[in-house]
Order: C-alpha cells, then sequence, then structure tokens
C-alpha cells in the first residue's frame, strides 16, 4: 500500500533526461532569462524617466514589463539552483509557493492585456476622448483592482491545492517547476474540487478577459476599415500593432501549452513551458522597441 502524505518532496525533472544537451541547453535558457530580464529593466526604466512617455499607454507597458521580469522569475529561479547545484528536490511549501506566484501573475497579464486593448481602443476609436476616458489615475486604479482580485483567485487555487494528497514521500514532476495541472494529476486524492475551480475559474476569467481584449480590435479594426486615406489606415495600425502581436504570442503559446494534445508528450510539452514562460516575455521588449518609434526614441535618448 502506497504511503499517502500532503507534505511530499518533489523532484523537478528539467533537462535530467537530455543528458547529451543538458548543460548547453541549461545555459542557453539562462542567457534567455537574462537577456528577458535587461531588456524588461531597460523599458522600465525609460517609462519612469523620460518626460515624453508619461501617458496611460506607456504606463500599461511599464507594468508590463515588470510581468515579464517576475513571471519567469517564479519558473526559472528553482532551475537556475539546479543548474549551479545539482539539486533537483523542491520543498512541498516552495513548490505550492511556485503555483500560487505563477497562477496570480499570469492572472494579472491576462488582464492587462485587456486593460491595454481598451486603451487603444480608445486612442483610435475616441482620439478627441481619449484623455477624459483613459488617464493615469484610472490606470492606476486598474491595475490595483487586477492585482488584488488575482491574487484571490491564485489563493483560492492555492488553499484548495494545498488539502491534497499525493501517494509517494518523493514525486517526480516532469517540467522544470511546479504547475497547478501537473500536481493536479499527480495527486491521489480526490480533486474533483479543483477540477471544479479550473474549469470554472481558471477558463471562465481568462476566457472573459480574452474576449474583452478580442471586442476591443473587432471595434479598433471596424474603425480602421473606415478610414479612406491609405496612409490613416497604417497610422492607425501602427498605433496598436505591437500590443496585438504581443497578444497573439500570449495566448497562442498559451493555447498550445494547455489545450493543445501534443502536450502530452513529454519533451514537447516542456519545450512548449520554456516558450511560455521565458521566450514570450524577452519577445515583448523587442517586439515594442522595433514598432514603437517613441519608445525607440527614448532608448536612444536614454543610451
Amino acid at each position: 500500500m502506497k504511503n499517502e502524505t500532503s507534505q511530499s518532496q518533489f523532484i523537478l525533472l528539467g533537462l535530467s533526461d537530455v543528458s547529451y544537451f543538458r548543460i548547453p541547453l541549461s545555459f542557453l535558457i539562462l542567457l534567455i532569462y537574462m537577456s528577458s530580464v535587461t531588456g524588461n529593466l531597460l523599458i522600465i526604466f525609460v517609462v519612469a524617466t523620460d518626460t515624453h512617455l508619461k501617458t496611460p499607454m506607456y504606463f500599461l507597458l511599464g507594468n508590463l514589463s515588470v510581468l515579464d521580469i517576475l513571471t519567469p522569475s517564479v519558473s526559472v529561479s528553482h532551475f537556475s539552483y539546479d543548474v549551479f547545484t545539482g539539486n533537483k528536490f523542491i520543498s512541498h511549501s516552495t513548490c505550492i509557493s511556485q503555483v500560487f506566484f505563477f497562477v496570480c501573475l499570469v492572472c494579472i497579464e491576462v488582464f492587462l492585456l485587456a486593460v491595454m486593448a481598451y486603451d487603444r481602443y480608445v486612442a483610435i476609436c475616441h482620439p478627441l476622448h481619449y484623455t477624459t476616458m483613459v488617464n493615469l489615475l484610472l490606470c492606476v486604479k486598474l491595475m490595483s483592482s487586477i492585482c488584488v482580485f488575482s491574487s484571490v483567485y491564485s489563493l483560492v487555487h492555492t488553499l484548495c491545492l494545498i488539502r491534497l494528497v499525493f501517494c509517494d514521500s518523493i514525486i517526480i514532476i516532469p517540467g522544470f517547476f511546479c504547475e497547478l495541472h501537473q500536481l493536479l494529476q499527480l495527486a491521489c486524492s480526490d480533486t474533483s474540487l479543483n477540477i471544479l475551480l479550473v474549469c470554472l475559474l481558471g477558463i471562465g476569467f481568462p476566457f472573459f478577459a480574452f474576449s474583452l481584449t478580442f471586442l476591443s480590435y473587432v471595434f479598433i479594426f471596424r474603425a480602421i476599415l473606415i478610414i479612406k486615406i491609405l496612409e490613416g489606415k497604417l497610422k492607425a495600425f501602427s498605433t496598436c500593432s505591437s500590443h496585438l502581436t504581443v497578444v497573439f504570442i500570449f495566448y497562442s503559446t498559451c493555447y498550445f501549452n494547455y489545450f493543445h494534445p501534443k502536450t502530452n508528450e513529454f519533451v514537447f510539452g516542456r519545450i512548449l513551458s520554456v516558450i511560455y514562460t521565458i521566450v514570450s516575455p524577452l519577445l515583448n521588449p523587442v517586439i515594442y522597441s522595433l514598432r514603437n518609434n517613441e519608445l525607440k526614441a527614448a532608448i536612444s535618448r536614454a543610451l
């Protein structure tokens, strides 16, 4: 009979079974992570110090950069420890903490992208009323509300996760960090409440945020199509192209990581996990710095 315990120790498998490529791949992941942190820190610094960027759009972009530092830091922290020490063990409390912070940060990003889409909708569809409909105070209130809501949302999942027991004292997790869906699969106690919460909240709230983002872009594209001059169309589209690209990358990697059948394949799932948590935050500052002329000019002034 298997020993049931709620205080199991976990082993994060990471790249340990890819012996030939473990070291180069590990350092590649760390290099991508450090590059991501550097790029996002640069955007945060520029947005905070450049007087030309004191607008709601860049305030929201600065918040996105903060998330793009924190989210991969949660997932890479123990992996980095493993690379340099060879210790793959992670305690039950640390694993649960990873789940809490990761779920919370992803939830914040989902709603932040929706707020950024609304900001672009107002800028394109109601340019004359932009300063009255969107301002820094409103953005601060929205971000504060999103952070509080996401913390409570993540806490609900975490509290329901803590009550689960595992059938072995040592549990092998096939990934780089502890994820909610993996722990639910490994638990040997009843997970029906957890699955219900994932279905109702874990799918419902992100779908609601995605719907807000999608509707914003429906109105944006409709407004762009009405513009008769080609130059006007291109100018209007350029104001939202960076955010649209970021939204596409975020939701496409999220879909393939959590909903695509092929993610059941062991190695493929871990590759998607790396792309979702590390590569996407690296691409975001690159996308904005390449497509946004104001940001490019601000970075040039800062450097």
